[in-house]
């Protein structure tokens, strides 16, 4: 948000101060900044349905021996990300939702084994903590009963022209299970969401035990990949200074609401966790909070929440600010939260200029080396993504 946009908005600050609201301005409180933190899961991202989305939902099988594969899943998480931010639709940026879903695992109370660890979600740092928060057990894979209750149960977007995309990776054969994978996917296909498949062993195994057959009716790709291996990064002479700029970024955000803090906290955790991945990890990850239609935080943010609701600062209770904003008017305010959003926009524009030269020096480093686009779980996601995308009318 610019400057001159939140100092414009400032003048219907002090106008809805005065109680004179139009009727047709949403009065609807912001109840996510009521919920406790372990409830974050119910946020919402807001969109209408003229605004087109790409939502992917990462199905994960955590049985015994699949830590490799939670591994590459947490190294490469914002690396899809980014792919994802690349994309357009008629020049436009679509919005960019993630859910998370775990199968596998005897830990889980459920017949199928089964569970939805967060819905089609722009909190991102919301998927990071329950990623890492992943823990694998031995279980039996019901491939067909998690992409079933995935595609009945998730938010999927009403827009035709929004990707809607089911990843799953696992090892074991694809027809385990009392659900029977063929009409769970060919439904799905019929509301134009997308299989995907990933098989962590070889190529014949997986074409063997029904992995490829279930992309082919699902209008996705099949991969196989080796979940063991170590995720390939590459150091460039830009990472550095992104990392540098990650701190800055941090420092624009201002949180509200009862569990503002909390979320507040959230976020700097989740950058240690990318860190202890790797530094290119931290790197990922910040560009991608650099991406305003991926990392949105209107939830605990009164920048975003300013961008988001004009009236919002004009109606907010002291109670819910921060220490540095208490006892502050709504001009002072409002003027704070435009300082930092212009800052905000000066920084990830700096991102995005290093970003682009950090990717045009990974590119030239992976064509020197050769590139097998199936190594791991992201490099088979970021591709089949790209490939889907132009297919459905998006552009790079």
């Amino acid at each position: 948000m610019t400057t001159l946009k939140i100092l414009a908005l400032a003048a219907g600050t002090a106008f809805l101060s005065s109680g004179n609201i139009p009727e047709n301005r949403s009065a609807k409180s912001n109840i996510d900044s009521h919920l406790p933190a372990q409830k974050g899961t119910l946020i919402p991202a807001n969109a209408t349905l003229k605004d087109n989305k790409i939502q992917v939902a990462l199905l994960l099988d955590t049985s015994n021996s699949m830590d490799g594969l939670i591994d590459q899943a947490k190294s490469r998480l914002w690396n899809i990300v980014n792919t994802l931010t690349t994309l357009k639709y008629n020049g436009k940026a679509p919005q960019i939702e993630i859910a998370l879903y775990e199968y596998g695992n005897d830990g889980i109370r459920d017949e199928n084994y089964i569970r939805q660890v967060t819905p089609l979600t722009q909190d991102l740092d919301l998927v990071s903590e329950k990623l890492f928060a992943l823990r694998t057990n031995g279980g039996s894979e019901y491939c067909g009963a998690v992409i079933r209750d995935a595609a009945a149960n998730l938010n999927w977007d009403g827009n035709e022209k929004s990707m809607k995309l089911i990843y799953i990776a696992g090892n074991e054969a694809f027809d385990q299970g009392k659900i029977n994978y063929k009409d769970v996917i060919s439904k799905s296909k019929a509301k134009n969401i997308y299989t995907n498949t990933i098989f962590c062993g070889s190529r014949e195994e997986g074409i063997q035990t029904f992995w490829q057959n279930g992309a082919s009716l699902g209008g996705g790709k099949y991969f196989n990949i080796d979940s063991d291996r170590k995720v390939l990064y590459i150091e460039t002479p830009y990472d550095l200074k992104i990392s540098e700029c990650n701190a800055k970024l941090n420092d624009t955000y201002i949180y509200y609401g009862n569990h503002g803090s909390e979320y507040r906290l959230k976020q700097i955790t989740q950058d240690k966790n990318a860190e202890m991945q790797s530094a290119s990890n931290l790197v990922e990850r910040t560009v991608a909070k650099s991406k305003k239609n991926a990392y949105k935080n209107d939830h605990w943010d009164l920048v975003d929440k300013a961008e988001k609701d004009a009236g919002f600062i004009a109606t907010v209770k002291e109670s819910e600010l921060p220490a540095e904003l208490k006892g502050k008017s709504k001009e002072e305010i409002q003027k704070t939260i435009a300082a930092k959003s212009a800052a905000r926009d000066k920084i990830q524009k700096e991102i995005e200029e290093l970003s682009k030269k950090r990717q045009t020096y990974i590119d030239s480093e992976m064509k020197k080396r050769g590139n097998d686009d199936s190594d791991d779980l992201g490099k088979a996601i970021e591709s089949s993504i790209v490939e889907l995308a132009k297919k459905n009318g998006y552009s790079l």
